[in-house]
Order: C-alpha cells, then sequence, then structure tokens
C-alpha cells in the first residue's frame, strides 16, 4: 500500500501518524483529520504533509485512496488440489526416483562435509533436513543467509544440498554461483527440473510440484514432496554409513 520509498521519507511525527494508521486501517477512511490527529498526537498540519509524501493533494483524497485499496483486498482460497502430490507418490512406488535417490545418497555419504541451504518455506524444510541427517548420523550443517560467505567453504569433499520450489530466486543463484567457483558438488531439490539451480547442479532432484503465491507473493506451495525426498534420503544415507 505504501512504499518503502515513501516510508523512508517520513519524519518522526509523520512516522507516528503511518503506525496509527495501520493499526487502525479500517476506521481512518471514517475518521476527520482533526480526529486522526488527536489520535495520533500530531498536528493536523503534520496529517497533511502526510498526505502529500503519500502522493495525495490532501487528506480528503488520501481517505478515498486508503478506502479503494482496502476494499480490494480480498482473501484467496486456497486450492485442495491433491493431484500432483498423489502423481508424486505414484512416481516415487513406481521407482522413478530411484537412481538420483541413490546417487545423491552415495555422494553425501562419502562426503566430509554437508551442508543445507534454504530459504522462506524452503529454510523451513531444509532447517529440519540439516538435523534430519545430523540425527540418523550425517552431520550437516544449515545456512539460510542469502549472503553468507558459501565461497570460503573448502569445496573437497563438500556436497552442498540446495532446496528451492522455484530454483528461480535470485539470491539462491547468486549463491550456487558462488558455490560452482569452489568446486564443490552441489545436489538440489527443486519443484521442476527446468529451472536455474536445476541446471546448474551436479544432480537434480525433481519433485514436479506447481508453484502456488497469492498476490502478496505469500508462497503456499506444498512441501510434502521435499519431505518425503529428504526423509527418504535420509535414511539411505544411514544405510549407507553402516555398512
Amino acid at each position: 500500500m505504501f512504499t518503502a520509498e515513501q516510508i523512508h521519507a517520513l519524519n518522526e511525527l509523520e512516522m507516528n501518524v503511518y503506525t496509527y494508521i495501520m493499526q487502525h486501517i479500517g476506521s481512518i477512511p471514517y475518521m476527520r483529520i482533526r480526529e486522526l490527529a488527536e489520535e495520533a498526537h500530531v498536528s493536523t498540519t503534520t496529517i497533511l504533509h502526510f498526505c502529500k509524501k503519500m502522493g495525495c493533494s490532501g487528506y480528503s483524497e488520501f481517505k478515498w485512496r486508503l478506502k479503494e485499496l482496502s476494499g480490494q483486498k480480498k482473501i484467496e482460497k486456497v486450492t485442495e488440489n491433491q493431484a500432483e502430490i498423489k502423481e508424486f507418490f505414484n512416481q516415487i512406488e513406481a521407482g522413478n526416483y530411484e537412481q538420483k535417490l541413490e546417487t545423491a545418497a552415495a555422494m553425501i555419504a562419502c562426503s566430509d562435509r554437508v551442508c543445507m541451504v534454504g530459504m522462506g518455506n524452503s529454510g523451513s524444510i531444509g532447517e529440519y533436513a540439516a538435523r534430519c541427517f545430523t540425527n540418523l548420523g550425517k552431520f550437516t550443517l544449515f545456512v539460510s543467509d542469502p549472503f553468507y560467505p558459501m565461497s570460503q567453504i573448502e569445496a573437497a569433499a563438500t556436497v552442498v544440498i540446495v532446496l528451492s520450489v522455484s530454483g528461480s530466486t535470485d539470491q539462491i543463484i547468486r549463491l550456487v554461483n558462488q558455490l560452482k567457483q569452489t568446486k564443490c558438488r552441489i545436489i538440489s531439490i527443486t519443484g521442476t527440473e527446468n529451472c536455474t539451480v536445476a541446471k546448474l547442479s551436479d544432480l537434480n532432484i525433481a519433485y514436479g510440484i506447481t508453484m502456488h503465491r497469492n498476490e502478496d507473493r505469500v508462497d503456499f506451495t506444498s512441501q510434502i514432496p521435499a519431505v518425503c525426498l529428504i526423509e527418504t534420503l535420509g535414511r539411505r544415507i544411514r544405510n549407507r554409513l553402516v555398512e
């Protein structure tokens, strides 16, 4: 609703106005300027300055625009179609992931160092995956910071596992590019095989799930396939370690 540049331009008093508006956004279109000034503990002049910084000629226009924008906000329904997830499990049962899982397990089991990388929802799965692998006997670090100096890792006998649904996040691609320069081995687990991260990896395991985001870019894509692959991979690594 408000841009980062607009918020950055606000002074301390105008920030008080912004804070009050965000906390009472549904009531503002029905408040007079003096009422808002009293509630935000500022002058009406400050309110007008705030409105101009928000790109409005005055308080009336600001209220109109705020009401219009608030009215456009709709809660989207989340699809309950489980066809893709069922298809994924059919592929697992058919053994279509067998070769890639065995190759990945062999790479990880014989490595000296394992690092899990992910951001957002994939970061949450990555943190779980690192704990899962460690519980099963293969100590694994987890990195979610897109600016983490991955170029400093020792390449020899290091495997990095990259988790990304889209496989096209700029920060993740930047990290993978750093990793390519170290010549460590990269395994990616992505939603599709036709993505940048998959192409940059030594081995890619794609689970074929469509990415779902709402208009605010909030991701609600299912992570069930990623968790299934991680747990299956972890158990295979464990079995190789005890052989």
